[in-house]
């Protein structure tokens, strides 16, 4: 069975570490079992995005939506910023390295909505994702991945490569309050 560890910094956000199979042919590891998270929705939509390294994606969000997260290829810095107005950990960030070697290479992320989340790829890197939803670009929502109020350490020692989206995302300060997602308590 997976090890699964609640964040103890980010309410409603999952760690899993996988079991992980290796013999002469190779590795074989469960990515994604529903019953892992409490409470969590079907995932509805696979996604992959590929980067290279010095890229960096987010700060992204969705009121509607959660994710889950595996690095396929690669290791990416992943920083988690809790944006649900009402939350225990409202303002609380979580940065963690996904992927590379060693034992924790197959570790996977459940993002609940309304935490923002973001990733920057150390390496070339393939992130494969589940999430709960249908795209809707309605719910695509950003935060400056730069903002102080985040105090994000995305390590990198350049200047990360930003799509135009993400380079001209608002700070928590200058969202609007109909676009900051409420907490939806642990029932849900």
């Amino acid at each position: 069975m997976a090890d699964i560890r609640a964040s103890t910094e980010i309410d409603g956000v999952f760690v899993v570490d996988p079991v992980v199979h290796v013999d002469g042919r190779g590795t074989f590891v469960e990515t994604w079992r529903r019953e892992w998270i409490p409470g969590c929705r079907e995932m509805l939509q696979a996604n992959r995005a590929e980067r290279s390294a010095g890229s960096l994606v987010g700060l992204h969000y969705h009121r509607f939506q959660a994710d889950y997260w595996m690095v396929a290829a690669g290791q990416v810095q992943v920083v988690l910023y809790d944006l649900r107005a009402g939350s225990p950990t409202d303002g609380a960030s979580l940065s963690m390295e996904l992927g590379g070697t060693g034992p924790k290479r197959h570790r996977g992320l459940y993002i609940p909505c309304g935490v923002a989340h973001g990733f920057a790829a150390l390496t070339d890197a393939t992130l494969a994702y589940l999430v709960d939803g249908t795209y809707d670009p309605d719910d695509e929502l950003g935060l400056a991945w730069d903002d102080p109020a985040v105090g994000a350490d995305w390590g990198l020692d350049r200047l990360p490569v930003l799509s135009p989206r993400d380079a001209s995302n608002p700070r928590r300060a200058d969202l609007s309050a109909e676009l900051v997602p409420a907490y939806p308590g642990k029932d849900g």
